[in-house]
This record gives C-alpha cells, structure tokens and sequence, in this order.
C-alpha cells in the first residue's frame, strides 16, 4: 500500500539527503522511505562505478555487490528520479518489437533467444521483488488494445506464433465482444491479454532495488553528477571536486545521457512522455473503468497507456514530445487523450500530472556496448526498461566477472545513428512523428 501521500498538492519529494527532488507525480506522493544517500565528495576507489540511480544502474550495482565486487553508484539526482520513477509501470512480456517482427527481422532461432530473455528479465524482477518483499503493488495483467479494426487479424496471428513457436501460452486473443470485462471504453476493436505480464509501482520498485543493493554491500550517492569520463585501465569519473577511480565504469543513463558519449548519445532518442493521476475514483467506479484491474496500451503509434493505482486511481499516459520542453499545462494536455477513451471521467478531478524522458532506439531493441577503457553501457529500452533493465544489470555483471557470452547477444545487434546525430535527430523524428500521429488518426 502507499506510505505517504500528499494532499493533491504535488508536495513530491522522497526525503533522502541530497539531490534534486523528485518531480511531483502520485509516484513521488506514495513513495516509501529511501535508504539514505549522501552526496559524493573528495575522491574514491572501487572495482565498479555505475552511473546512474535508475532501474539499470540499481540492477547492476545489486548483482555486482551479490557477487562481492565493491560498488560505487553514483546519481545526479535522487534514486529513481529519471524515467525509473515516472513511468507506466509495465512489466510487459517481450522486446519493444512484436514476436513476428522479430521473427521477420532475425529468423526464428534468434527472436526466440531474444525472447528468452525478456521471459527471464520479467521472472528476474518478479523474484527479486518476492524475495526482497519490495512493496510496490505488483499485480499480474496487460492488455494490449487494437486502436484500429485492421489491427486484429494480426493480434490473432500474434497469439497463435507465441503459442506455437515460442512456448507462450499466457497470451490470449479478445474479441471485441468481450472487450467489456476489462475496459469500460468503446474506443477498441479487439486485444490480447497477456497473463503473464504486470504492473507496479516503479518509484517504490527503484528505491526497493537499493535498499536490497544497499544491503548487499553497494555505495549509493544521489546529488553527485558526473561531469566527465576518463576510459582506461583504471576508468575514472570526474565529479565536482572529487573522482571515482575504478576497474569498470558502467554507463546507465538511458534518456537522460547527457554528453558523456557523444557516439553512444546518437544512438538513442530522449523522448518526452507524460501522465496524469486522477482523484481516487472509489471502488465501485474503479471496478465498473476497468473490471480485470489489467494495465492497458493501445496500438497507436503515438500509445495511450493506463491502469489503475492501488488506492483507485486512474494512472493514465498519453502524448509524446520531442522538443525538450514540458507541455505548459500536463494534467490539460494528458487529459484529452484519457477522455478520448474515458469520456465518462470529465467529472473527475486530476490530481498529478508529470512527464518524464524514455529513451529509444531506431530499431526498438535495447543496446549494450563494451567501450576501450574499461567502460560497459546499456541503454534504449524503448518503453520496455521495466523488465529489461533487471536483466541488463545481471548481464554486465557476468560480462565483468569473465562471461560476456549473454551480454555480447545483445552487443550484437546493430545499433544505427539517428539521422543527424545528436544535433539534427529531433527535428527529423518531429517531422516523422508527424507523420506517424496523423495515421494514428485515419
């Protein structure tokens, strides 16, 4: 259950020692007690720095202090403050590419490898948040919903290649006919349910990660920017007034990168996303929205995504943008995309409204990258992170202790530059955004 929540105000920080505090969203309001993180100072030595206090760094720093290395983490802002804390909370089966494309792109010994893995990134959270007790309000259930009619022949396609050729058999097709046991909402066509997926409360999943990671014997520094990187033999991360020497330098910054990699940077796309959370709808109008308390995304290009809080609320995303600016209104501009779907909710208060940047590649799949110098990165998870960033963080400490094996599957994949690199890439996927929304609506 949540431990704290505000008046609706947005009073929204976790109280920790330094850094800044979290942006204000229902997740900050409700968030559970961080362990305490100081801020850096002066200069360290360890075997492994991570960079970065999101899910990816957090997974990382726990399996390499597991396995006895010493960790030093190191966070410019709070834990969990990125996309780690701000996002859908979908635990969702699979790659950001579809089982078929997948299957179209790499053959179906590959697909099937990748799969595997996102099958074992999803029970590796489900195990750690079981075995840790990190309360977080996991709950089983994802419908993805046919935004368009033409949509379903391919979902029933979808479900049958799962079942058949991958050994998934928790994913089920839904006529529109029965759309009405999970969604109160006219707007769909047909969906599938996926059983096997979930959802949860991704801040208090984040700070529940290191108070485990804390525990197993990891350093953890929120308020302590990295202004620089030195690769080598003895990589070092240059903070102000101060150093983090080490062995191995992780890079897990996802969407919020900044310029430590100018070529790594290229490669991925900061994306603007943002949410809304209503007022508590009670729980006979929350059980009436949304009867099977199933986590929903549509098939859009541009997707709606929305489930219900643990105490009744409506958590609902919609609307991207790409210029790098906040909408001047969230709760208004994430509002008209839920009552698209919801018109029966223009009665109820929104309480929050935050945004936040998601990360993605040109191909959707995340990129793993070993770096001269000592230096590993995983970014790019492309809407994904909240399964797959458990397994990245596993597969970098394998490739530090000597098993690479696994981690170069993924470092394997090809990972194209967007056009323009890092000065000309926003305007290009603004104008194919563009394109892409007005489809959305035909």
């Amino acid at each position: 259950m949540p431990s704290r929540l505000d008046d609706g105000g947005g009073v929204a920080s976790v109280e920790t020692m330094s850094g800044t505090p979290h942006p204000r969203s229902y997740y900050a309001a409700t968030a559970n007690p961080a362990p305490p993180c100081s801020a850096l100072a002066g200069e360290i030595d360890c075997d492994v720095c991570v960079i970065g206090g999101g899910f990816t760094g957090l997974s990382s720093a726990l399996h390499l202090a597991e396995r006895g290395y010493d960790v030093v983490l190191v966070e410019a802002n709070r834990i969990g403050w990125g996309a780690s804390g701000r996002n859908g909370g979908q635990l969702g089966s699979g790659q950001a590419v579809a089982a078929s494309g997948l299957v179209a792109r790499y053959g179906v010994e590959r697909a099937q490898r990748l799969w595997r893995f996102a099958e074992e990134a999803k029970a590796l959270a489900r195990e750690r948040i079981a075995r840790h007790d990190i309360a977080c309000d996991l709950r089983s259930g994802v419908l993805m919903a046919a935004a368009k009619s033409s949509h379903a022949d391919w979902m029933k396609r979808e479900c049958a290649l799962l079942n058949e050729q991958f050994d998934y058999d928790r994913a089920r097709f839904v006529p529109a006919d029965e759309f009405g046991a999970f969604i109160a909402s006219a707007r769909y066509h047909a969906g599938v349910i996926d059983t096997g997926a979930g959802h949860l409360h991704p801040l208090n999943y984040a700070l529940g990660l290191a108070r485990v990671a804390v525990a197993a014997g990891a350093r953890l520094h929120e308020g302590t920017r990295v202004e620089a990187i030195e690769p080598g033999v003895r990589p070092r991360a240059q903070i102000a007034g101060g150093a983090v020497r080490a062995r191995h330098l992780l890079l897990c910054c996802n969407g919020y990168f900044e310029a430590l990699d100018k070529r790594l940077a290229a490669k991925i796309m900061p994306i603007g996303n943002y949410m809304l959370a209503t007022a508590p709808l009670g729980a006979e109008r929350a059980k009436a929205l949304m009867p099977a308390d199933a986590a929903v995304f549509d098939t859009k290009f541009v997707v709606d995504y929305y489930r219900l809080s643990e105490d009744g609320r409506l958590l609902f995303g919609g609307g991207e943008n790409y210029s790098g600016r906040e909408p001047s209104d969230i709760k208004a501009f994430v509002r008209r995309f839920m009552l698209r779907v919801f018109p029966q909710l223009a009665d109820v208060p929104i309480d929050y409204g935050w945004g936040g940047q998601l990360a993605i590649t040109r191909n959707r799949l995340p990129q793993f990258e070993r770096l001269p110098g000592n230096v590993y990165a995983a970014q790019g998870f492309s809407g994904h992170g909240v399964a797959l960033t458990a397994l990245a963080g596993k597969l970098m400490a394998e490739a530090i202790a000597g098993d690479a094996e696994r981690f170069d599957v993924f470092a394997g994949i090809e990972h194209r530059d967007f056009p323009g690199g890092t000065l000309l890439r926003k305007p290009g996927l603004v104008l194919a955004m563009i394109y892409y929304a007005l489809r959305d609506r035909l």
